[in-house]
């Protein structure tokens, strides 16, 4: 099967980079979008050159030049937009709403994957503001898309690894704690955590899989199911040491809410709806999805006691 040619959007990005990178490793022909705006930001630039280096070809468009997305789209057969969701980071997800119309003018793209690799956003209608903009702006994301008729597949990559596990998953920080952890709740609910190389490596298997075509993929490794308690049982066993466990009630983690700056709300509202409601897991993966580990049982993903070991002296 002749492999799909793809082009990365946001390719200079956190998840973004990961993914040029695996699918140059794959062996796919690959592109990484230029945005005219770059500007004088040369750590991006220098990261666009070195992907050139390894391979990729760098294509220029701006997302404010409808003609230059359409060209840069009719390059390809797979489009994978990574742009940022977080508020802490840059929020951009509705900028997409311009490269779906490119998309559907292109008329030549067979799979498009927009950028979500977090939580399920068609499972999330009752989340709290203001943390629920993100899972709306996605949904009328996904609305526009499948207006258009664009085939798509959609990733649910659940937590990152970088900013849930070397943490324990404490906010404000993305090391180990040396005394103390907080838990949320009994801190007993189960989360899916995934190295952020696994989330590249599972998205683009699917890019050509006919099993993955217009429908959600979860990325739920079965090792990788576990509540915080278990994650941080695998730090003191690896460390040799145990930490204080401070307990916090679900109406406190909300309260704490009140003093936070809006990125800080908006990450608040997450957690509580990962680590107090179990958005991750209290759901079973329905007709319309996949679950990546059962698709790819040949890929040797990253456990989480692996991953915290980085962390030691």
């Amino acid at each position: 099967m002749v492999k799909s040619k793809v082009l990365v959007v946001g390719g200079t990005g956190y998840i973004g980079k990961r993914i040029v990178k695996a699918s140059l490793a794959a062996g796919h022909t690959t592109y990484v979008l230029q945005r005219s705006e770059i500007g004088l930001d040369i750590d991006k630039l220098q990261m666009l050159l070195s992907f050139k280096e390894q391979g990729a070809r760098l294509v220029e468009a701006s997302f404010s030049d409808h003609r230059s997305l359409v060209e840069a789209v009719k390059e390809v057969d797979v489009v994978i937009c990574t742009m940022s969701g977080v508020h802490f980071r840059s929020h951009n997800i509705l900028l997409q709403l311009k490269l779906v119309e490119a998309i559907k003018e292109a008329g030549n793209i067979k799979r498009f994957f927009p950028s979500e690799f977090g939580m399920d956003p068609a499972l999330m209608g009752d989340a709290i503001e203001p943390g629920r903009v993100t899972f709306d702006e996605k949904m009328e994301v996904r609305k526009a898309i499948e207006e258009a008729q664009i085939p798509y597949t959609y990733i649910s990559a659940n937590c990152f690894a970088g900013y849930f596990v070397g943490n324990l998953s404490q906010l404000g920080t993305l090391v180990p704690p040396k005394h103390k952890v907080c838990l949320y709740g009994d801190g007993n609910v189960k989360v899916v955590y995934m190295d952020e190389d696994d989330v590249a490596t599972y998205t683009i298997k699917s890019i050509d899989d006919p099993r993955t075509m217009n429908k959600t993929v979860y990325l739920r490794p079965p090792e990788n199911i576990m509540t915080q308690r278990e994650l941080i049982a695998k730090w003191e066993k690896l460390k040799g040491t145990q930490l204080d466990k401070i307990s916090i009630s679900q109406q406190d983690f909300l309260s704490s809410m009140k003093e936070m700056d809006y990125a800080g709300q908006v990450g608040v509202g997450h957690f509580y709806h990962i680590f107090y409601e179990g958005c991750l897991t209290n759901f079973e993966i329905g007709q319309n999805a996949e679950e990546a580990s059962a698709l790819y049982p040949e890929v040797c993903y990253t456990r989480m006691d692996e991953y915290l070991k980085r962390f030691l002296n």
